[in-house]
């Protein structure tokens, strides 16, 4: 019969707990709670150390955290998902994918969520996230649903993916090189793989339909209507669009995107078109179109200089004020171009309470109120504000470098492959691919802000220091004690689900490495204590060790969506336990059907 547990291990479960009751209330911030987390154990360790260590050393293991290999992992991975949005690399699959949505939204979820799921089974589950990600991201942007109510669900079918085979998951691999030194025979790739995929469809359905409407919407909603832009469709000689009406093309366009006047035949080369648009479909329209709404001189200097200076090429709205020396000017007698080497894509003229409106047949002439969407290099940007009276409205967007977007996509499947396959772990390779993406200009150092999330950050750090001090304090030992002294009163179908959950739970709250180096050995034992096969209880930890959507903590996957969804901890709460205790019953159940126990 276990003993009582030390005093080091008793403290190191009342953190835990208390840990998990400040993210669950949510009065204080994640990066708070965090934080004392963090400086508890560092400040309980100095003046209380582990037996046979120096006040020092519990420093290293409430800190150590930020030195972490999974920090500097997940923190590569959001820098090379980052190059992938900037680059738009990902921006044909964010197409394609977005045709499925346009058609229906709840077929574009389900083809996602299979896609995801089959994908997790031959690629680690993390590189499958971190090329999802940035797309689902780009889909909530164009309509799509909103990312807080994909990227958990999305999440889900890639961990129960990746739990269907041995390559799935660096867990699986390490429970089953635990098994087999434990004198287990070894399992091939698609050992188990028949149960995990039975589960799934049980667990698809509530992924599918139920998951999203306990989410909430955190997507940001417009402050006003978005602005339209007048602008110029110049079609260059040789396009498709030569020979075509109006009308033939008009189904393959933006619903914000729109031509202002009617042609009486087909499209002439060169000719030039009035359309009007937010600046979104707008861009999405000339891309489509294969049009410009700029003159192409122009362009090439602005993108020339952004070659030679190395800086991003941006897009800004300005409005016009009355000390303004463009008003009563048409664009082509501004001097824009010659003077500030920037060029306006479009203008936008808002609602005018007095005086007539300008006749849309005429050449456009800027007036007081009006905003200019201006591309041009960031201090020529500023340059035209300050010298013709203009008032920045909006931050710079960047359009993206798409001269790198083969690069940046060909470093991301090289590190994707290289820790697939097992050349290289998965941290050596997202740092290396994070190094490839800065040294290339895929993204830039300066702007790595934009990438990495604190919130994240200081979260990993503080649930590696858990981790850390459930293992050497002797708790998660003694826990598991305890359970296999109950266990033999159990049926079959009850030890796999309790196996399951206690292994479910060192997971959600210390790590998978954890759960899954004390389970299996654990779980051997009850095997040869109650009589029974080795190989399900076995396969209990491994899936126990995979059901980790009840808390962010639980996985480095859960930590790279909480920023991107604007997720709180009671999110995954709500969400992840019911999708724990369907999965836990099913595979149980699939077990003792399997198994004949």
């Amino acid at each position: 019969m276990p003993g009582i547990p030390s005093f080091h291990a008793i403290a190191a479960i009342v953190v835990t707990i208390a840990m998990f009751v400040g993210f669950a209330r949510g009065r204080m911030s994640v990066e708070i709670v965090s934080l004392l987390t963090i400086a508890v154990i560092a400040v309980g360790l100095y003046f209380f150390p582990l037996p046979h260590t120096e006040p020092t050393d519990g420093l290293r293991l409430a800190f150590g955290g930020f030195g972490h290999y999974a920090l500097i992992t997940i923190c590569s991975l959001m820098i090379m998902g980052r190059a992938l949005v900037v680059t738009g690399a990902l921006d044909p699959a964010a197409r394609l994918l977005e045709r499925v949505w346009k058609l229906n939204k709840q077929l574009g979820l389900l083809v996602s969520l299979v896609m995801a799921l089959c994908l997790s089974m031959i690629v680690n589950d993390t590189p499958v996230l971190v090329l999802l990600l940035p797309i689902f991201v780009q889909l909530a942007a164009r309509g799509a649903m909103p990312a807080s109510k994909t990227l958990i669900p999305l999440n889900a079918a890639v961990l129960i993916g990746g739990m269907a085979t041995t390559i799935g998951t660096s867990t699986n691999l390490l429970v089953v090189s635990i098994a087999r030194d434990l004198g287990m025979p070894p399992m091939n790739v698609f050992h188990f793989t028949p149960i995990v995929l039975t589960a799934a469809l049980v667990a698809l359905p509530y992924l599918w339909l139920v998951m999203p409407r306990l989410l909430p919407d955190n997507s940001v909603d417009a402050t006003h209507e978005a602005r339209r832009f007048q602008a110029l469709l110049r079609v260059p000689a040789g396009s498709e669009l030569v020979g075509k009406t109006l009308a033939a093309i008009g189904g393959r366009l933006p619903e914000a995107f729109a031509f202002d006047e009617a042609l009486s035949g087909p499209i002439e080369p060169r000719q030039r078109i009035r359309i009007s648009g937010t600046h979104e479909a707008l861009e999405e329209a000339t891309r489509t179109l294969k049009g410009d709404i700029a003159p192409a001189w122009v362009m090439d200097k602005i993108r020339k200089k952004s070659s030679i200076k190395g800086e991003d090429v941006v897009v800004v709205e300005m409005a016009v004020t009355a000390d303004s020396r463009l008003i009563n000017r048409t664009l082509a007698t501004s001097g824009i171009a010659d003077l500030y080497n920037t060029a306006v894509l479009g203008i936008h003229k808002p609602k005018r309470l007095i005086g007539p409106e300008q006749d849309a047949s005429e050449e456009t002439r800027i007036a007081e109120g009006d905003v200019l969407l201006v591309i041009g290099l960031i201090d020529d940007l500023q340059e035209f504000a300050r010298g013709d009276s203009l008032l920045i409205l909006d931050g710079a967007k960047e359009i993206p470098r798409r001269s790198k977007a083969l690069l940046a996509l060909a470093i991301m499947v090289f590190s994707v492959a290289t820790a697939s396959v097992g050349i290289f772990p998965i941290a050596i390779a997202a740092l290396g691919g994070a190094i490839l993406m800065f040294v290339t200009g895929c993204v830039k150092f300066d702007r790595v802000g934009r990438a990495l999330s604190g919130k994240v950050i200081v979260l990993v750090a503080a649930s590696i220091a858990i981790g850390s001090l459930v293992l050497e304090t002797g708790a998660a030992a003694w826990l598991g004690d305890v359970m296999a002294l109950f266990l033999q009163y159990l049926p079959p179908a009850a030890i796999l689900a309790a196996i399951m959950l206690f292994v479910t739970l060192l997971t959600n709250f210390a790590s998978n490495a954890t759960a899954a180096t004390i389970g299996t050995p654990i779980a051997f034992n009850i095997a040869n204590t109650l009589n029974l096969p080795e190989e399900p209880l076995i396969l209990a930890v491994l899936f126990g060790c995979n059901l980790c959507y009840a808390t962010p903590i639980a996985y480095q996957t859960n930590m790279l969506i909480m920023g991107e969804g604007g997720y709180k901890f009671g999110d995954y709460i709500r969400t992840g336990v019911p999708l724990v205790l369907l999965m836990v019953t099913t595979l149980s159940i699939l077990l003792v059907t399997k198994y004949g126990m």
